[in-house]
C-alpha cells in the first residue's frame, strides 16, 4: 500500500510537466482486454476486463471499471468506479487509480476496492495498447475482508 501512495504522489509531482503539452486531450479512454485473477487464498480465474475513463483534463479522470474472472463453471463479476491519475506522452500513458464499487459471485455481493494502475503504449491517435494493468483488491461482506486478491489486464484502448 505504501508503494502505491509513492507512485501517485510522483504523478501528481509531473503534473506541471505534463500540463505543458500540446496534443489534443480526448475526453474518453474505452479499454477492452483479457484478465487473470488470484484470489485469496488459491483460487485462479481468466476472464474480461472493461474500464471506460472519462478525462477532465490531461491528468485527472473518473474512471467505471467492470470485469468477469472465471474458474470452474462459477463466476466473479465486480463494477467500480474512481479517479485516475495520468501522465500523458508522446509514447506512453502511465496511470494509476483506486477504484470503488461492488462484486458479485454466485448468491453473493460484496464490496469491493483495487488499487492499482498501469501503462498504455500509444498506437495511433485513436488506439493504445494497455500493455499491463495490476491491481490489489479487496472484498468485503458481513464484516468480513478477503485481501489479498491481485489481477492483471491487458488489452486494446480506444480514444475518443
Amino acid at each position: 500500500m505504501k508503494r502505491y501512495l509513492q507512485v501517485f504522489l510522483a504523478l501528481l509531482l509531473c503534473v506541471p510537466c505534463v500540463a505543458q503539452q500540446n496534443e489534443e486531450l480526448k475526453k474518453v479512454d474505452l479499454f477492452a482486454g483479457y484478465q487473470y485473477a488470484h484470489l485469496y487464498p488459491n483460487e485462479n480465474g481468466q476472464g474480461w476486463n472493461f474500464a471506460v475513463t472519462g478525462n477532465v483534463n490531461r491528468v485527472f479522470g473518473f474512471t467505471g471499471d467492470f470485469s468477469g474472472s472465471y474458474e470452474h463453471g462459477s463466476g466473479l463479476y465486480t463494477y467500480m468506479v474512481g479517479p485516475t491519475l495520468s501522465v500523458r506522452t508522446k509514447r506512453v500513458t502511465p496511470f494509476v487509480h483506486a477504484l470503488f464499487g461492488g462484486a458479485h459471485a454466485g448468491e453473493v455481493n460484496a464490496f469491493a476496492m483495487a488499487i492499482g494502475g498501469g501503462v498504455d503504449m500509444n498506437a495511433g491517435d485513436h488506439v493504445a495498447i494497455r500493455l499491463i494493468q495490476a491491481d490489489w483488491m479487496s472484498f468485503r461482506n458481513a464484516g468480513e475482508s478477503i485481501n489479498g486478491n491481485v489481477r492483471a489486464s491487458a488489452g486494446i484502448v480506444f480514444r475518443f
